[in-house]
């Protein structure tokens, strides 16, 4: 089953990615955002061939690689988004606040990795790591994109970062990665209770 659902997430990958590299809204931003995408995707194909991961993790890994690789396209401020923005009323086009709430998913294969390793046998570090981990991994992001931005050229750096003028932006995609991660590992305690249940409390 892992191994069915992985091959048809990343066939879905390759034709998005594909179409998505056709006539980007800036090449240099499309490439800015899709190399820590291709990164991801190789180190999932390498792992994969010593460790398999759960349908639910693979499916969960997706939502941000698909998420991220539409927006390389458009940019993220400009993808067409107006459904979910309008329906929520929000004045700023949200996309990319659900693209970082979907990095959070990855506490969920991490959370696995963890426990089919038995790497720790503590329930709150199983627990609290991956979420822990979610927000370092948010935290130095914001710092490469930042860097990015001050290195590249100006419309090119001011569309990686897609603050869209909001000054609080990097701490508000670092909360959504976190709460992302808060989500992932609530559903983990629920599907994997019964193993969970095995381990020592402290």
């Amino acid at each position: 089953m892992q191994y069915k659902t992985a091959k048809i997430l990343f066939i879905l990958y390759l034709l998005v990615f594909t179409v998505c590299a056709i006539n980007p809204f800036s090449r240099t931003v499309w490439w800015a955002e899709n190399i820590p995408i291709v990164l991801i995707v190789v180190l999932l194909l390498i792992i994969f061939r010593y460790f398999k991961f759960s349908p639910v993790s693979y499916v969960l890994m997706s939502f941000l690689i698909i998420m991220h690789t539409i927006g390389g396209h458009f940019t993220f401020e400009r993808v067409p988004f107006d459904f979910v923005n309008n329906l929520f009323g929000f004045t700023r086009n949200n996309y990319d606040r659900f693209a970082h709430f979907s990095v959070g998913f990855y506490a969920f294969p991490v959370a696995e990795l963890i426990l089919e390793k038995k790497l720790i046998r503590s329930k709150t570090i199983l627990i609290l790591f991956p979420i822990l981990a979610i927000f370092t991994v948010a935290g130095v992001y914001e710092i490469i994109e930042w860097l990015y931005a001050i290195s590249a050229e100006q419309s090119a750096g001011t569309a990686m970062l897609g603050s869209q003028g909001d000054v609080w932006d990097a701490q508000k995609d670092m909360l959504a990665d976190g709460m992302g991660s808060i989500l992932s590992m609530i559903l983990f305690v629920f599907l994997r209770r019964e193993d969970i249940a095995h381990l020592d409390k402290i």
